[in-house]
């Protein structure tokens, strides 16, 4: 039996994912499969915030969350890294915390030294930073929703690019738009309050969190009719 808990890291979450979803992953589905059940169970998590059913936004955005490290585990991306390349305690534009960037006019500054206070490790260290970056008290549940949209749609447009040049510099996009969907996701749990780590152990308390088997035995069809 494999499971999520509230201490877990992020990359044993990565790990978890790719020990239980690897093998169904790899025989039934495209990368463009993967990138598309992504979206679907981040707008339902959005139709749940717009109707404010914090249950539906919180399941479906995990479930979400599940199918974004399905993404990492295909391209070989490990996520923790990527998110830290990108927000090192520091917002990746104004290269502070709080982001500032608003006062600045979103003005990009470079040159400066990042210095990394705290080791971000575990699922909680990380919603804990993108709180500390982006409170939650300066934006409104409707625009973390609103931004989450805008970067899912642009991690898919930058797989989309790189499918078909298989360039390395749009690889790299490929990082830096995970990480930025990934703040937005925590930013989302922040402004609706709830716990990521801990969201993530009940649901993976027991393996596939349908099937309960590893690997999961879920097929193509039941996945695509699921009702969450």
């Amino acid at each position: 039996m494999a499971s999520i808990s509230k201490y877990s890291t992020l990359k044993d979450y990565q790990d978890f994912i790719k020990l239980v979803y690897s093998v169904p992953d790899d025989r039934y589905y495209s990368l463009e499969d993967i990138i598309a059940n992504q979206q679907r169970f981040t707008m339902r998590a959005l139709k749940g915030l717009r109707k404010r059913d914090f249950e539906k936004l919180s399941y479906n955005l995990m479930i979400g969350f599940s199918w974004l490290m399905a993404v990492c585990n295909r391209l070989h991306i490990q996520l923790d890294k990527a998110i830290i390349k990108r927000f090192p305690n520091v917002c990746s534009y104004c290269k502070q915390a709080p982001c500032v960037c608003k006062k600045d006019k979103y003005k990009k500054v470079t040159g400066k030294k990042i210095i990394n206070k705290k080791e971000i490790i575990t699922i909680s260290d990380f919603q804990e930073m993108f709180e500390n970056i982006y409170p939650s008290g300066k934006r409104s549940l409707e625009d973390s929703g609103i931004h989450l949209a805008e970067e899912m749609g642009e991690l898919g447009e930058a797989v989309n690019i790189f499918l078909g040049e298989h360039i390395e510099k749009e690889f790299g996009n490929i990082q830096v738009e995970l990480a930025d969907f990934s703040s937005c996701l925590f930013g989302v749990a922040n402004s609706s309050k709830f716990n990521v780590a801990k969201s993530l152990s009940k649901l993976y308390k027991d393996n596939c969190h349908i099937c309960h088997k590893i690997p999961c035995i879920c097929t193509y069809s039941s996945v695509s009719k699921f009702n969450s």
